[in-house]
């Protein structure tokens, strides 16, 4: 540990843990140390730190809690996704979750989140494993040396895994929990292992500050800076490609998961690091991912052979293999994490049912429709119970994670774009020649090229008088784009069976339409004439 680091006391007093063993702003290395010590993790062949969250894997959306008290009674949208939590019941668990880290050997980190300095949210990290309190280290933020010896925490994140809630008396649903108290500027996780949960926490509370209080939009999306100076953004649920297709070499990577849309039209990072979904990982066609996993990386949940090396394919932990890194161990990056002058907008989609184009372009009704729809699809596997594509929506990418009401995110969104003067797409990095079972996923490399052929104007160019407006879902369907098959660009050729093409067509544009009936009060015109035509 440094000089800067060990001479600065931390008393956690003030937040009820005391007579805690606290291990303060550990470096990476020390971290992986301590848990191979401990028994924790081991390390693998590639350096990274290999650990199990637990019972956990992913995240657990009906253990998620807001408390609802004078600062977020009105404002939050409640419901299932936003789930009231009263402010006694978070104070009564609070207490009991200090008093079981009390006495414990625990891991503390300042970091902060937002990489334009005027939005920048200050940190404490409070954790009972070393591993999460190295994701923290990965994930946020990490301030230099003079910022840290002042530094002024005003959110905290207090992350107990290994305390089990008691719903009868507790409140919560089950023995996990993750509450997010507005007043009280306290994110509290319990229950679970599952890091994602930390990072969530502090962006979901983000995206509840930046609209009210800063009049910045926040994004569940990735984005990069083109050499021109142009930005591109990318919404998309996870398994879309988000991470992916923001990791171009031709490109500097700004951020992989959360951003926020600045009034003055620039774009900036969360994070500090990524948070890449590792299933089927290869270097040949995800170079950058597979590069960065090396010491100072954590993978989750994998699985390892005798010499330490990672079968990337088995899932039989769970689908939802993880790796954490620092955003500079990808070789291609904005530093700061900062971007101007957005140009192209993607929302991605991995369309099971095989219906949608790879590549559309949307007006601004049907931006504004397919992002508060948030569609994408879930395929055999995945979950217990699911033996064929089931649709899935998400509001704005991201529902989970977003306190307001989606048409509050919507309208940001729509007024942005047109300021701008951005490009909307809709990219299906699903399946094609039928839907899954069927067809086969659409290739990455064909993918990647409409993305370049979007951003650098060929693609419209190609195709500005040229569109085909797709009969079901009214979008504009190119007919030709450098470097791809024309037939690969028409769905419908692709299944070579018109009746089942549009029958499955019609299918998924029903469920779009039943999804978002909960909107249609609070939608315009112009947003309802985005959806499907049929």
């Amino acid at each position: 540990m440094d000089d800067a680091k060990k001479s600065k006391t931390i008393s956690l007093d003030d937040y009820g843990i005391s007579e805690a063993i606290i291990n303060y702003q550990l470096s990476p290395k020390e971290l992986h140390d301590i848990t191979v010590e401990k028994g924790l993790g081991v390390t693998a062949n590639n350096g990274a730190l290999a650990i199990n969250t637990g019972e956990f894997t992913g995240r657990s959306p009906k253990d998620r809690f807001i408390v609802k008290d004078d600062i977020t009674a009105d404002k939050v949208w409640w419901g299932p996704i936003n789930l009231p939590f009263s402010p006694q019941n978070f104070d009564d668990l609070y207490g009991r979750v200090t008093d079981y880290l009390s006495g414990k050997e625990i891991y503390v980190r300042d970091a902060y989140a937002c990489a334009d300095d005027n939005y920048r949210l200050n940190i404490r990290v409070v954790n009972e494993f070393p591993w999460s309190n190295m994701f923290a280290s990965n994930m946020f933020l990490r301030p230099d040396k003079a910022s840290l010896a002042s530094f002024d925490p005003e959110w905290v994140i207090i992350n107990a895994p290994g305390f089990m809630a008691n719903p009868e008396r507790d409140g919560t649903r089950q023995h996990n929990f993750a509450i997010l108290n507005f007043t009280k500027k306290i994110a509290l996780i319990g229950g679970t292992g599952y890091t994602g949960e930390i990072k969530k926490g502090i962006f979901s509370a983000l995206n509840f500050i930046l609209p009210v209080d800063r009049d910045t939009l926040p994004m569940h999306c990735s984005a990069n800076i083109g050499p021109e100076g142009d930005t591109a953004i990318f919404f998309g649920l996870s398994g879309t490609g988000k991470t992916t297709l923001s990791a171009d070499p031709e490109r500097c990577l700004i951020g992989d998961d959360e951003h926020g849309w600045t009034k003055e039209n620039t774009v900036f990072n969360f994070e500090g690091g990524c948070y890449a979904k590792v299933i089927n990982l290869s270097q040949e066609n995800e170079p950058d991912i597979f590069k960065a996993i090396k010491p100072g990386a954590i993978l989750e949940n994998v699985i390892l052979d005798d010499a330490g090396v990672v079968d990337f394919a088995d899932t039989s932990i769970t689908q939802n293999t993880r790796v954490s890194y620092p955003i500079d161990h990808i070789d291609n990056i904005q530093v700061p994490s900062i971007g101007t002058n957005p140009k192209n907008i993607f929302f991605l989609t991995a369309d099971a049912f095989g219906v949608l184009p790879p590549i559309s372009k949307l007006s601004p009704g049907q931006a504004a429709y397919h992002f508060i729809s948030g569609y994408t699809a879930k395929v055999a596997g995945t979950e217990a119970g699911i033996v064929e594509p089931v649709p899935s929506f998400s509001a704005c990418f991201g529902a989970p994670f977003m306190p307001l009401h989606p048409t509050v995110y919507a309208e940001m969104l729509s007024a942005k774009m047109q300021e701008a003067g951005v490009h909307v797409w809709l990219v299906n990095t699903g399946w094609t020649g039928g839907p899954y079972g069927v067809g086969s996923r659409m290739k990455l490399k064909y993918t990647r090229a409409m993305i370049a052929a979007a951003m650098d104007g060929s693609l419209e160019a190609a195709n500005k008088d040229n569109y085909h407006i797709h009969s079901v879902f009214g979008v504009s369907q190119p007919r030709v784009c450098p470097n791809v098959p024309t037939d690969v660009l028409s769905p419908r050729s692709t299944w070579k069976n018109d009746v089942g093409y549009y029958k499955t067509a019609q299918k998924l544009a029903d469920t779009f339409k039943a999804n978002f009936a909960q909107f249609e009060s609070y939608a315009s015109p112009m947003i309802m004439n985005g959806g499907p035509l049929v």
